[in-house]
């Protein structure tokens, strides 16, 4: 049965763009407090959780604590829960996903958590879920895997280390992507009692040292705000001003990075305190200076890939992107999704071995007829919006898709002033 294409129209805010916006919790941290909060056994959830269909499914199942466990789209979910159900003693489960899930490969962690004694078995096609997960005391110890996979499959493994019999030892091989991620997952096993660091450059140790129950409040998402930067940066009126509240100077999220990068793109921010750990409101204006062309290694920032790339190229920024070998297996295929769609809004992109990308300025006839497809991907329809404010109008295809990671996105636009239809 075919869906009826769900669509809205978007166009930019008339005037002055000046608004406040109260971003969604921080997912990352969200989905790792969780696990911690079940590891601990205690019965007081963090503060201030994301209302993101991620994180909804992880409170699902740590609630309902039901045999089949469908996680969706939930990338997090899947690699977390996995790794936790693997130490519930005396429990079994399944855990399935939608049908791309169902083709995201998991077999290094399943392999890596079978070698600490993990009892998985795949339901379906080998390497994929939906798996079996018969949950036992794990003994832990030495565990060596590849540094150029997922990292949240190394967050998978080092979150359940405290409960390993025998601890975490985790030894990282070739190339470490995705660092902030991992820095973010230890910082936040230490504020719960975990005894984990980096032992050297490639090796991480986890003592058998159980996390403690504490009261723990979560700030805003990082990742959230990039798409507030992009509209800006887009913005071509130099009064223009976004504030966002609930974000951290010096936040462990690996995102926080955009403050940095959007300011080579004319884009100054301002914290309303520097007090570490505070949450506090950026204010975002113009600074008048930008760059003619940008070059970023993206490999401990990937989601914020397509982002940039959108801006870049309706900026006529030229740009050449490295570090992006991971896009090809999240949601969708980035890599080719960002090709086929910036062809509709009139610019070539190419890619070097499905892990760099770069425009020089290649244009080609605009065909904006059938919308921008989000392929399920809700970065797709977060990253493609703020374009509207260089173009007369964009239509964006099934917009629901945002409520993976920011579900008031559209209703955040609304309240700015920006149009937001719906074909329905």
């Amino acid at each position: 049965m075919n869906v009826p294409l769900m669509q809205y129209n978007i166009t930019a805010p008339d005037g002055v763009l000046n608004t406040v916006v109260k971003l969604p919790a921080s997912k990352s941290i969200s989905n790792r407090a969780l696990i911690i909060y079940a590891l601990t056994g205690g019965d007081v959830l963090p503060e201030n959780l994301s209302d993101c269909d991620d994180t909804e499914v992880i409170v699902r199942a740590l609630k309902d604590n039901p045999y089949e466990i469908d996680i969706m789209g939930a990338g997090t979910a899947m690699r977390f829960m996995t790794a936790y159900l693997a130490t519930r003693a005396g429990e079994e489960h399944v855990v399935t996903g939608t049908e791309r899930m169902q083709h995201r490969p998991i077999h290094v962690l399943v392999e890596a958590l079978q070698r600490l004694g993990a009892d998985i078995s795949y339901v379906g096609e080998q390497g994929f879920p939906p798996l079996r997960i018969r949950g036992r005391q794990l003994e832990g110890g030495l565990l060596e895997v590849p540094g150029n996979i997922s990292s949240q499959f190394v967050s998978a493994l080092l979150l359940i280390g405290p409960m390993l019999r025998d601890g975490l030892e985790l030894h990282l091989t070739g190339e470490i992507i995705s660092r902030p991620y991992i820095d973010l997952t230890l910082w936040m096993m230490r504020e719960f009692g975990a005894d984990a660091d980096w032992d050297d450059f490639e090796t991480i140790k986890v003592k058998a040292v159980p996390y403690r129950e504490r009261p723990y409040f979560i700030e805003s998402d990082w990742s959230a705000a990039s798409y507030w930067y992009e509209m800006l940066a887009l913005s071509k009126n130099e009064d223009d001003e976004v504030r966002l509240e609930g974000l951290m100077d010096g936040s462990k999220q690996g995102d926080s990075s955009v403050r940095y990068l959007f300011s080579l793109l004319g884009v100054k921010s301002t914290f309303g305190t520097m007090q570490a750990g505070i949450p506090t409101t950026v204010t975002l204006r113009h600074s008048g200076h930008c760059v003619p062309r940008l070059e970023y290694d993206f490999v401990n920032s990937p989601d914020l890939a397509q982002t940039f790339i959108v801006c870049c190229a309706v900026m006529g920024i030229p740009f050449h992107f490295r570090g992006l070998s991971t896009l090809k297996i999240k949601e969708t295929d980035r890599i080719e999704a960002m090709k086929t769609e910036m062809r509709k809004l009139g610019y070539v992109l190419h890619d070097i071995d499905g892990k760099e990308m770069y425009w020089d300025g290649e244009r080609c006839e605009v065909n904006q007829e059938q919308g921008i497809d989000t392929y399920e991907d809700h970065r797709m329809a977060l990253a493609f919006a703020p374009a509207v404010m260089r173009l007369p109008s964009l239509r964006i295809n099934h917009p629901q898709v945002v409520t993976k990671s920011y579900p008031r996105f559209w209703d955040d636009l609304k309240t700015t002033g920006f149009g937001v239809n719906s074909n329905e």
